[in-house]
């Protein structure tokens, strides 16, 4: 058995924004970001892109990952979950005769993934025994005080908060959206990523930008110019 692999999870089809998975982002196809990231970890005995698109297979084989097989229609559809396509890649090294202990799925349009993310989420799995280790950030105002709307009138998700400084009520956190490191056995037995035993690295809002349309590309690059030049 193996003792890692980095699945870069990159299908063809996209329709906010065509072909993001290999968009130029500051110079260079998006995609390459992760693979690199991986690649310089030296953690892995395979980094692979797990893609329908043979567009997107040579771009990522140009940066250096690998291409053992191509996604199934199944998986390439927009309803198909991140744990499908996982569960589907391990399966299909284990029919190959490769097993991996650790996997860690890492996503194409990542730009802020570096090897120092991936090595601690590795150093903290390894560590803690856990089931999955993920990046997060935290909420910039406590959702505690939230409000929600309907039909424009609003409310407070809990009023009980409502009189409560912000600095006395609890942090709150979200996915970063980069990547999961996670025991390849834990994670085929639960068939999810977020367990009773998911640890996390905590990454600051100055590295984390959900990329779904043009104006959070935009936002992405300026983010990504001003920590190069930081």
């Amino acid at each position: 058995m193996k003792k890692s692999v980095a699945i870069i999870t990159a299908r063809g089809g996209s329709k906010r924004i065509p072909r993001k998975n290999i968009k130029s982002f500051s110079g260079k196809p998006i995609i390459c970001y992760s693979i690199e990231a991986a690649k310089a970890s030296g953690i892995f005995d395979t980094i692979m892109v797990s893609t329908d698109d043979n567009e997107i297979a040579e771009v990522a084989r140009q940066a250096g990952a690998e291409i053992p097989f191509l996604r199934s229609a199944a998986t390439s559809n927009d309803f198909a979950t991140t744990a499908e396509v996982l569960i589907e890649v391990l399966n299909q090294f284990k029919e190959a005769g490769e097993e991996f202990q650790y996997g860690c799925c890492i996503y194409p349009t990542a730009p802020f993934v570096t090897s120092e993310k991936l090595i601690r989420a590795f150093d903290l799995l390894l560590k803690n025994k856990a089931d999955s280790v993920i990046p997060v950030t935290r909420f910039s105002f406590p959702i505690w005080r939230s409000f929600k709307m309907d039909e424009g009138k609003l409310a407070y998700n809990w009023p009980e908060n409502a009189l409560r400084r912000s600095q006395d009520l609890p942090a709150s956190f979200h996915d970063c959206g980069q990547f999961y490191f996670f025991d390849t056995e834990k994670f085929l037995a639960s068939k999810s990523l977020v367990t009773t035993a998911t640890y996390a690295i905590e990454v600051p809002e100055s590295e984390v930008q959900d990329i779904d349309n043009e104006d959070d590309w935009k936002i992405a690059e300026i983010k990504y110019s001003f920590l190069q030049n930081k």
